[in-house]
């Protein structure tokens, strides 16, 4: 199965310009924790994420409705192409401990978005197993001997 087979397709983005409080009503308006954040062609330049307004926004005491999202967002983001099989899209979320990968074309273009959530409610083509272990690599788990068999 290929990521374009379950990716969100209508993805909600922003700029850099745009400051971190309307983004983060964003997230809430449309029930996502990520949004990507992308230039005037629309190529993903990076992501927002609530923990990036938390960690780098409010715990920083830095002023949400003035903060422009460039100063705190996540770069050098890794993404995958419609085309990735979800095997490779999965090992990537699980190399980069990632929970959302931005779909992009072949010119970095945003077309949508992987996320654990997508991968759940397909998990009759996934599989379980394969959802269980990328989220477990993501949270880590798999390397805490508390978890050892």
């Amino acid at each position: 199965m290929e990521v374009k087979d379950c990716m969100t397709k209508n993805v909600c983005c922003c700029t850099p310009e745009m400051n971190v409080a309307d983004v983060a009503k964003l997230m809430c308006n449309n029930h996502v924790g990520c949004i990507p954040v992308c230039d005037d062609n629309n190529c993903v330049v990076g992501v927002l994420t609530d923990r990036d307004v938390i960690l780098r926004t409010i715990s920083c005491d830095k002023d949400a409705k003035t903060t422009p999202v460039s100063e705190v967002m996540t770069c050098g983001v890794c993404s995958c192409s419609p085309d990735t099989t979800v095997e490779e899209a999965t090992k990537l979320m699980s190399d980069f401990q990632v929970r959302r990968i931005p779909v992009c074309d072949q010119n970095n273009k945003i077309v949508g978005i992987l996320t654990l959530g997508d991968l759940s409610h397909n998990d009759h083509k996934v599989g379980e197993k394969e959802i269980c272990n990328t989220l477990g690599n993501i949270c880590n788990c798999n390397n805490n001997p508390q978890n050892a068999e």
